[in-house]
């Protein structure tokens, strides 16, 4: 049985334990002519985390010394799934933070996991006294479909900075009231 919780700073190194391998038969990009999307056939593996473990692990531990928080996902001690949130609230009407990160292991996708980790994320954002998930999501087709059946959208506002570091990425919201009421 899955045991959801926050996580803290000295447990960072277990991001190790997700086993991140992903096949991505399409992604969405971008037409730079016409400013449109559209699926592009990419039939490739993503056989670690992108960007790199390190990458990962430094933007984990960054987030919790921040203020943020990270939850994680354990089946018999194992993590299997977690999601980080930044603390730092931005945009025009500070009404946004980051889901810095959400993975979920190879063999436990599709099983409500990711969902969940959302959830424990939308709530600490309310915490935070914002009302507006901002994400970075990778550009897969199943990704995409993923965030946008929990409810995500094109974000109203782009954060430059975040684009800039993927533009691949797609910038999407969630506004966490419409969540909440979807999930109950």
């Amino acid at each position: 049985m899955a045991c959801y919780r926050e996580m803290n700073i000295g447990e960072a190194e277990r991001i190790s334990d997700i086993d991140a391998a992903y096949y991505i038969k399409n992604a969405w990009r971008m037409n730079r002519e016409t400013g449109e999307y559209a699926l592009t056939e990419m039939n490739w593996t993503d056989e670690s985390l992108p960007n790199g473990f390190e990458w990962h692990l430094d933007h984990f531990k960054k987030t919790i010394q921040g203020g943020g928080k990270a939850f994680g996902c354990f089946e018999d001690d194992t993590l299997v799934g977690y999601a980080t949130i930044d603390s730092r609230v931005f945009g025009e009407e500070e009404r946004y933070v980051l889901l810095d990160q959400l993975f979920v292991s190879n063999h436990y996708r599709n099983n409500g996991i990711g969902r969940k980790m959302v959830a424990l994320c939308a709530e600490q954002a309310g915490l935070f006294g914002t009302d507006k998930i901002y994400l970075c999501a990778g550009s897969s087709e199943d990704t995409i479909a993923f965030y946008k059946k929990l409810g995500c959208r094109a974000a109203a506002e782009i954060d430059k900075t975040l684009l800039e570091e993927d533009p691949n990425d797609i910038q999407l919201e969630l506004d966490i009231g419409d969540f909440i009421l979807r999930n109950k």
